[in-house]
């Protein structure tokens, strides 16, 4: 284990124990999140953790930092009188798109950020900690423990960030350096894929709160308002599209056939040199995948993953099928039968990422988390291996650019039943 790493688990132990102090299930919860972050980047080096691969990615440093200036910018600094802000050019440094809460570094240079240090940025987190510890341990109203909740959702997403972003990191390195050697796959739905038909009709999408913090639980504001669409009758597969299936679509040409994509796919498949999903490679004849475990042989049976939406499209249209629309997807997902593969892969759908009827951000800063980005995005559903336990839901709604490979991203088909 390195030396940063000890000083990780030091500060996640200290923090564990303050916030344990503090006696209410929302300290607890933010202890186990906030150690679960350290977990995650105890396998990294302060070399690793200081990498950046593509400017839509960020360093595991970087990731460390930015969570923690979020719980010091929107509940200390407003809700801890005399609260000392541990660096101020840190709100510079580490804030990513919110333009209500100042300027900021350029994404495409956090790699750049040597400085601070990786034993910096733990002493940071520390720091962060055990003031939240002594706030919630005072006690705080609905409206801040409602906020407290969102950056704990807000890092989880980032744990998962992590994950995608370091593996594309070590997949430049040549030596094809292993994440975690010990790392161990999910296990593969088995077994014939089975057509299920879909809710039909007038159904209910969407988290079931109304309001900036939904009652029944946490929701983002882009999950709200619930509303009714109308669904003609469709079929869905009851599991997403596996490896093997991927390896009939590239033994059928469908790399090379531009009648099966869009025109900015094929534009981005010819420019970009795509011929089998980000991360897989030929040798001697056999398929391997680089994983956080490493090189390893493609699983014919395993869920397809970190394929693009123009990929995905492409190949249901290769299959005779479509993809799913994300309401077609979400009252599917409750059908019996039905493998959500959260622990696998994220599911592109055929939706475009837009507002629900009705669709208000939150108010503040914090309204700049989801409502600006509905545009040029697709939809994605269900959670994948890299999703923290239990954070995903049915009406979550997760979102990429349509070229957008490196995130653990598959599909299951749907086909039209009138």
């Amino acid at each position: 284990m390195h030396v940063i790493d000890r000083n990780a688990a030091a500060a996640a132990a200290v923090a564990a124990g303050s916030l344990a102090a503090a006696g209410s299930g929302l300290a607890t919860r933010y202890a186990a999140v906030r150690g679960r972050t350290e977990a995650l980047a105890a396998p990294l080096s302060p070399e690793d953790q200081c990498v950046q691969s593509m400017p839509d990615a960020s360093p595991a440093k970087w990731h460390r930092a930015h969570t923690t200036w979020f719980f010091e910018t929107f509940l200390l600094v407003p809700h801890a009188p005399g609260y000392a802000v541990f660096d101020p050019a840190f709100a510079f440094l580490f804030n990513s798109y919110y333009e209500a809460a100042g300027p900021r570094h350029a994404r495409p240079r956090r790699g750049m950020l040597t400085r601070p240090s990786c034993a910096e940025v733990t002493a940071y987190r520390a720091h962060v900690d055990a003031a939240m510890a002594a706030l919630l341990a005072r006690g705080v109203p609905s409206e801040v423990a409602a906020l407290v909740e969102l950056g704990l959702q807000h890092e989880e997403q980032h744990q998962e960030l992590l994950l995608t972003d370091i593996l594309h990191a070590l997949a430049q390195n040549p030596l094809r350096p292993a994440y975690d050697p010990g790392w161990r796959e999910p296990e593969a739905p088995r077994g014939p894929v089975r057509w299920l038909d879909g809710p039909e009709g007038i159904v209910a999408i969407g988290h079931a709160g109304t309001g900036r913090w939904p009652d029944g639980g946490f929701a983002f504001d882009n999950e709200t308002p619930r509303h009714r669409v109308l669904l003609a009758p469709y079929r869905i597969a009851d599991r997403p599209v596996t490896n093997g299936d991927w390896l009939a679509f590239i033994e059928a040409g469908g790399y090379r056939e531009p009648l099966l994509w869009m025109s900015d796919g094929w534009a981005a498949r010819q420019a970009e040199g795509w011929e089998a999903p980000l991360y897989w490679e030929r040798r001697d004849g056999a398929w391997l995948a680089f994983t956080l475990g490493g090189l390893r042989p493609v699983d014919p049976a395993a869920p397809v993953r970190h394929v693009s939406w123009y990929e995905a499209d492409a190949f249901a249209r290769w299959a005779g099928k479509r993809l799913p629309t994300e309401q077609e997807w979400e009252a599917a997902a409750g059908l019996p039968g039905f493998l959500a593969a959260e622990g696998h892969v994220w599911q592109w759908t055929g939706s475009a990422y837009r507002p629900y009827p009705g669709f208000r951000p939150w108010e503040g800063a914090v309204g700049e988390y989801n409502g600006k980005f509905m545009i040029g995005q697709m939809v994605l559903r269900g959670g994948s291996l890299a999703t923290p336990p239990g954070h995903a839901r049915r009406s979550y709604r997760n979102f990429f650019p349509p070229g957008a490979r490196w995130q653990f991203s598959g599909l299951r088909l749907a086909e039209d039943a009138a």
